[in-house]
């Protein structure tokens, strides 16, 4: 194969984000992570994603550190290799939608404190709720990648695809990513999807996805042959299960071919030697519940994030009913159809996954339901690509379905930074507390409680970051 036909494929990192939120509820610490940053930076991946997501809230709540501390030690540790976050669209690291003034602050301190390329999705993929993010991340000369939430669904046809790639295109983004968070994209079909977005769009493409429902490295193999760019994976003592593919497992399939990432497997080994003992204190800990790594093939019945499964295991714990997982499963689609048939991603996921343990345990559907899943109905979110179920929105909303919105979200709130600054600036030692506050106000008045104790010399136990449940 002469020099001209080779495509190296490149390779996302996430041994540092995802990986850990899917297996280990986001418990990685940051001492955890600095002593192989320099071993890691030396690989030549295209990026490592180290930040947004769970971990944000994680940091705060569970392992008392400040996130903008863990980015800024990062960024120093990585010096050639460029650093990625998640972040939801509108709703930020959060579980609502901010004010667009935040959105851009948050963006602002976000690329300032060390992130090269922002991953944006929105949870029902209203490009209504993305566009803010874009332009931030833009006017920041950061890399705006916007990822389409992957989903099964009559709704969710090629030509939806490939309308949305356009769209993503043409609002600004630097580079599209197919995020399959429950693994539900299968060999076969994600050729015809990759095939199909390069036709639609001009932008790199990146594929991720979860190894839950077992087909993953054949999705991966397949959609690179069709021309994907780019692909997530993780370091194998964190990879399988609902994480990614593993790295190494990757970089070899590829090797010889006109895909050859390049990459060293000995300096990969190195890195997997590091995380290994992780991975045994996580499993003898019970923080890496062994459920989560097997395969699953009911993702493909249920359409069931890996994250979501390990979140619906703990909400069943908690209420002693661990005996109705399979009944909630099966209800989740039956709730997701009700509310407008959105893909399960945070926050939309926690939304339908609650509400179905609801159905479950009250013995009647909807006799019981989330302010969340009433803020749903009333769009509070954002449009479904299919109607809700009128029956539900009566039983559910009754008279207050009147007050139903149709613009976007965003447009009725007002500017918020000031107001949240004002409410918090006894706890104020650097600009980033302000965004830390406006996403988690009792969680981050917590920290700050604790931080000021620590200087202060007082002793603060951290509390129990092993056992807390946490919705991944």
């Amino acid at each position: 194969m002469s020099e001209m036909e080779k495509k190296p494929l490149k390779i996302t990192e996430t041994v540092l984000r995802d990986a850990h939120q899917s297996l280990i509820a986001t418990r990685m610490t940051t001492e955890q992570m600095l002593p192989i940053v320099d071993k890691m930076d030396q690989v030549g991946y295209h990026a490592v994603e180290c930040w947004g997501g769970a971990t944000f809230d994680a940091c705060l709540r569970f392992l008392k550190e400040d996130p903008w501390e863990r980015l800024r030690k990062l960024k120093d540790g990585f010096k050639k290799t460029k650093l990625q976050m998640l972040f939801r669209g509108q709703n930020i690291l959060g579980y609502r939608p901010y004010a667009d003034d935040v959105v851009e602050y948050f963006v602002q301190k976000s690329v300032a404190n060390g992130i090269d390329i922002i991953r944006i999705f929105d949870c029902l993929n209203d490009v209504r709720n993305l566009q803010t993010a874009v332009t931030a991340c833009n006017k920041e000369n950061g890399h705006a990648q916007v990822a389409l939430s992957y989903t099964l669904g009559d709704a969710y046809t090629l030509d939806y695809w490939m309308e949305m790639a356009k769209r993503i295109e043409d609002m600004g983004a630097n580079s599209l990513c197919i995020k399959d968070m429950a693994g539900l994209l299968v060999p076969t079909e994600a050729t015809k999807l990759v095939e199909a977005l390069k036709s639609a769009t001009s932008l790199p493409i990146e594929l991720h996805t979860h190894y839950t429902s077992g087909v993953a490295s054949m999705t991966y193999m397949k959609a690179v042959e069709a021309g994907c760019d780019i692909i997530d994976t993780a370091m194998s003592p964190f990879a399988l299960g609902t994480s990614q593919p593993a790295t190494e497992v990757m970089v070899e399939a590829f090797k010889g071919t006109a895909y050859d990432t390049g990459l060293d497997q000995n300096l990969l080994a190195e890195i997997a030697d590091y995380f290994r003992p992780q991975r045994e204190e996580a499993l003898a800990s019970g923080l890496m519940n062994p459920k989560v790594l097997g395969v699953n093939i009911n993702t493909l019945r249920y359409q069931v994030p890996g994250g979501m499964l390990s979140n619906l295991i703990s909400q069943l714990k908690e209420q002693g009913k661990e005996d109705k997982f399979e009944e909630v499963l099966a209800e989740v689609p039956r709730v997701r159809k009700d509310l407008g048939e959105p893909p399960l991603v945070t926050p939309s996921s926690q939304i339908v996954g609650t509400q179905a343990v609801f159905n479950v345990l009250m013995g009647e559907r909807y006799k019981v339901a989330t302010k969340e899943t009433k803020d749903i109905l009333l769009g509070k979110y954002g449009q479904t690509v299919k109607p809700f179920n009128p029956e539900v929105v009566d039983k559910v909303l009754g008279e207050d379905k009147k007050n139903a919105i149709t613009c976007r979200p965003a447009d009725l709130l007002e500017p918020e930074l000031d107001k949240i600054e004002a409410e918090m600036k006894q706890y104020k030692k650097q600009d980033e507390d302000v965004l830390s506050y406006a996403l988690f106000p009792q969680v981050a008045t917590d920290f700050f409680k604790y931080r000021e104790a620590q200087q202060t010399g007082v002793d603060v136990k951290a509390g129990d970051v092993k056992n807390a449940a946490y919705p991944v």
